[in-house]
């Protein structure tokens, strides 16, 4: 049964592909007689020929790897595009590193290791970016003598 017409006349009215077209196997007769749009365009409020649904990319391995990411995986070294600046700035970088430096050198202060004059020194330090960590101010009042003497 040859209904290549009828599928190419009911692709243009659904404005899909010949592909996309399903007609009903128990109404082929009828659609085989039906030679006039106005026929076809019936037999699709009837039901008998249908456009079949679009198929969609499945999310399943993307789900299992925003679950895998959540869980710390798939982030090393070979996962990471751009510099490193794109991930952080330097500018967030530095504001990071600065404000943990202050915090300690102003513990320091508050436990009364540190002398005033010292902490600004220290301070002033930190701002130039003199510093590289915390362990680099201890190490740094360890070579000056820097603590306060009780």
């Amino acid at each position: 049964m040859n209904l290549s017409n009828q599928r190419r006349v009911s692709a243009s009215i659904l404005e899909v592909g010949k592909k996309k077209v399903w007609f009903d196997n128990e109404r082929l007769d009828e659609i085989k007689e039906a030679i006039t749009r106005a026929d076809l365009v019936k037999l699709m409020n009837e039901n008998a020929i249908q456009k079949r649904p679009d198929k969609g990319t499945s999310r399943v391995r993307a789900r299992k790897k925003i679950i895998q990411r959540r869980k710390g995986r798939q982030q090393g070294p070979g996962h990471k595009k751009g510099k490193q600046t794109a991930r952080l700035s330097k500018k967030a970088k530095w504001m990071i590193l600065v404000r943990v430096l202050r915090r300690f050198i102003k513990e320091l202060k508050d436990k009364e290791l540190v002398e005033s004059k010292i902490y600004r020194e220290l301070y002033l330090k930190t701002k130039g970016g003199f510093f590289r960590s915390k362990r680099h101010i201890k190490l740094y009042m360890n070579e000056h003598g820097m603590f306060k003497k009780k």
